[in-house]
C-alpha cells in the first residue's frame, strides 16, 4: 500500500508541474500589455518601462516561470495588478466560500444521487428505473443558468423560502449564510445528479447479475443483506472517482452558478483577474484549482484502492 501512495503521489506532484507551466505560457499568451492595462492608456513610456522593470516583466520567461512556482509554493503569492492588495488572502477567503458551497453541493446531491442510482438499478428498465433516468436527463439537458433562474423564481419570488442574493460575507455567521447557500447548492445539485445516478445504476445492474449475488440468494441470505454488504460495495466503486472529481470541479467550476446568485466564490474571482488581466491573480486562482483537482483525484484513487486491493497490489 505505501509503494501504491508513493507511486500517485509522485504523479501528482509531476501533474502539478508540467499543469503549471501550461498555465505560465497561457497566461503569458493572453493579449494585451500588462503594464498598459495597470497603469491606463495615459501612461508614459517611462512609467511603462518602470513598471516592468519592478514586477521582472523583462526576465526571461524560464526565470519568470521558476520565481513564480516557487514563490507560489512558499505561499508568497505577490500583489495583484489590478487592485494592489496581497493575493493570498483574497484567494484564500474565495476559496473558503468555494469549500462551503462544494460540502453543500456534495451532502445533497450525493446521498441522493447514489439513492436513485440504486433504485433504478435494482428495478431495472420497470416504471422506477424510466422515471428516474428520463427526468435526471431532463434536469441537466437545461443550462445552469436557467436551472438557477427556474429555482430563484419557484423557492424564493413566489414561495418567499430562500435569498436570491448569495451575496456571503467573511464575518457572516454560518447560520445567516445556509440560507444563501442552499440554492446555488440546489443547482449544483441538479447539475451533478444525473451522472452520477446513471453511473450508480450501471453498477447496481451489472453487480446484480453477477453470480455471487445468486449464490448469496439462495443460501439464505435477506435481499437487504445481500444488496448492502456485497452489491454497493462493489457497484459503488467506479461513483467513488466520479464524486471526487466532481468536488474538484465544483471548487472552481460553478462560475456561470456563481455568477447568477452573486456568489463570491474561487470562479467569479478568476472571471474578475481575466477581465481585468490581472495575470498574478489569474496564475494564483489556475494554480490553486489544479491543486485542488489533483488532490481531489488522489482521495478518490486511495478511497478505490482501499475497497479494491487488486488496485494496490497491481
Amino acid at each position: 500500500m505505501a509503494r501504491y501512495i508513493a507511486r500517485r503521489v509522485g504523479f501528482l506532484a509531476l501533474t502539478i508541474v508540467i499543469t503549471s507551466l501550461v498555465i505560465f505560457i497561457v497566461t503569458q499568451l493572453l493579449p494585451g500589455d500588462v503594464a498598459r492595462v495597470v497603469l491606463g492608456r495615459e501612461a508614459g513610456e517611462e512609467a511603462l518601462a518602470a513598471f516592468r522593470e519592478a514586477n521582472g516583466l523583462n526576465d526571461p520567461l524560464p526565470v519568470q516561470y521558476i520565481r513564480w512556482l516557487g514563490n507560489f509554493v512558499i505561499g508568497n503569492w505577490g500583489t495583484s495588478l489590478s487592485t494592489r492588495s496581497d493575493i493570498l488572502p483574497v484567494v484564500t477567503e474565495r476559496l473558503s466560500n468555494s469549500l462551503l458551497l462544494t460540502a453543500m453541493t456534495m451532502i445533497i446531491a450525493v446521498p441522493l444521487a447514489v439513492l436513485l442510482g440504486v433504485v433504478a438499478g435494482l428495478n431495472e428498465d420497470k416504471l422506477a428505473d424510466n422515471a428516474i433516468s428520463i427526468g435526471s436527463l431532463a434536469v441537466v439537458g437545461l443550462p445552469e443558468f436557467v436551472t438557477g433562474l427556474i429555482l430563484i423564481q419557484l423557492l424564493s419570488r413566489w414561495l418567499g423560502w430562500l435569498p436570491a442574493n448569495s451575496s456571503i460575507t467573511a464575518d457572516m455567521p454560518f447560520r445567516e449564510k445556509l440560507p444563501m447557500l442552499i440554492l446555488p447548492a440546489l443547482t449544483a445539485t441538479l447539475v451533478l445528479l444525473a451522472y452520477i445516478i446513471r453511473l450508480t445504476r450501471a453498477g447496481v445492474v451489472e453487480e446484480m447479475k453477477r453470480p455471487y449475488v445468486r449464490t448469496a440468494t439462495l443460501k439464505g441470505l435477506p435481499r437487504r443483506t445481500v444488496i448492502i454488504k456485497h452489491v454497493l460495495r462493489n457497484a459503488l466503486l467506479p461513483t467513488i472517482t466520479v464524486i471526487a472529481i466532481s468536488f474538484g470541479w465544483l471548487i472552481s467550476g460553478l462560475i456561470v452558478i456563481e455568477n447568477v446568485f452573486n456568489y463570491p466564490g474561487l470562479g467569479r474571482l478568476l472571471v474578475f483577474a481575466i477581465d481585468r488581466r490581472d495575470l498574478p491573480l489569474v496564475q494564483a486562482v489556475a494554480m490553486v484549482t489544479v491543486v485542488g483537482f489533483a488532490l481531489a483525484n488522489l482521495a478518490a484513487d486511495l478511497m478505490y484502492a482501499a475497497l479494491n486491493p487488486r488496485i494496490r497490489l497491481g
